[in-house]
């Protein structure tokens, strides 16, 4: 038995991975949930507080007491808190899944420093569906060439701190590194007033907050006489969450490295 640890647990992705926790999937159990010092939930059943009925695990804002008793934690909290619960995790030699999204590149490094120790699977987005489109768009992108213009546009409810968003940025990468463009140079990320033709290099990113939005991404490839489209549509967080706990389970037990969801899927490398 797998045990795990949820950090970030009365959140929003917290609760819907307790949810899919409850029902105790690819053998794994839940050791311990974690918030930040001062929650007003602390204390209470995580599962309870969560709205899916007893754990017989109370909610605490001890993470390295926590983490003693798990075998790999799944941390949706933010970046800065992402970062130092990996160095904690290292410490205490447990694997680590990360979904926070919007990460520095000196955090990204941090936590690439945890991952020599221990195993560590980092991505901005935990679904099934979005891995599958980072595939397939590289893919389009190698056959239609410079000769379809790139644009991508997403959209996330009005709480999202970050933008672009991670996957947003991770799937621009992707295209771009498969027509052989970098984004420091490639990328546009708004356009307004008298901007000029469109170049040929360039590649738009452009984020819309709105609502209850879970998660909406459209990549764009504009040729002359059509339009080819591939849009992913999250209808709830639970397909991260699963995807979360997939990645929990593939994880544990692996040697010490920084892993993707690709991996965890078993796509082909880049």
């Amino acid at each position: 038995m797998t045990r795990v640890l949820v950090c970030g647990a009365m959140g929003r992705m917290g609760r819907a991975i307790l949810a899919v926790m409850k029902e105790r999937p690819f053998g794994l159990e839940l050791s311990g949930a974690v918030e930040a010092k001062g929650h007003p939930l602390l204390g209470l059943d995580a599962f309870e507080a969560a709205g899916a009925g007893k754990a017989g695990v109370k909610v605490t804002d001890d993470f390295p007491k926590a983490i003693a008793s798990a075998d790999v934690a799944i941390d949706f909290t933010h970046a800065s808190s992402s970062v130092t619960h990996a160095r904690q995790a290292a410490a205490a030699g447990k694997a680590i899944v990360i979904g926070s999204t919007g990460l520095t590149p000196e955090q990204q490094a941090e936590v690439m420093d945890a991952a020599k120790v221990i195993p560590c699977v980092l991505s901005p987005n935990m679904s099934v569906g979005v891995n599958l489109m980072f595939q397939v768009a590289a893919d389009v992108a190698k056959v239609l060439g410079d000769e379809y213009d790139v644009e991508i546009v997403e959209v996330h409810h009005r709480y999202k701190k970050d933008s672009p968003s991670g996957t947003a940025v991770k799937l621009a990468d992707a295209v771009a590194g498969a027509l052989g463009r970098d984004m420091k140079d490639a990328g546009v990320y708004g356009r307004q007033g008298m901007v000029g033709e469109r170049t040929r290099k360039e590649i738009g990113v452009f984020a819309v907050r709105a609502g209850d939005v879970v998660g909406e991404h459209t990549l764009v490839f504009g040729g002359i006489g059509e339009r080819f489209e591939i849009t992913h549509r999250a209808h709830s967080r639970e397909t991260f969450a699963r995807g979360a706990v997939r990645a929990a389970a593939w994880v544990a037990g692996k040697s010490a490295g920084l892993y993707d969801m690709r991996a965890v899927l078993g796509l082909p490398a880049k």
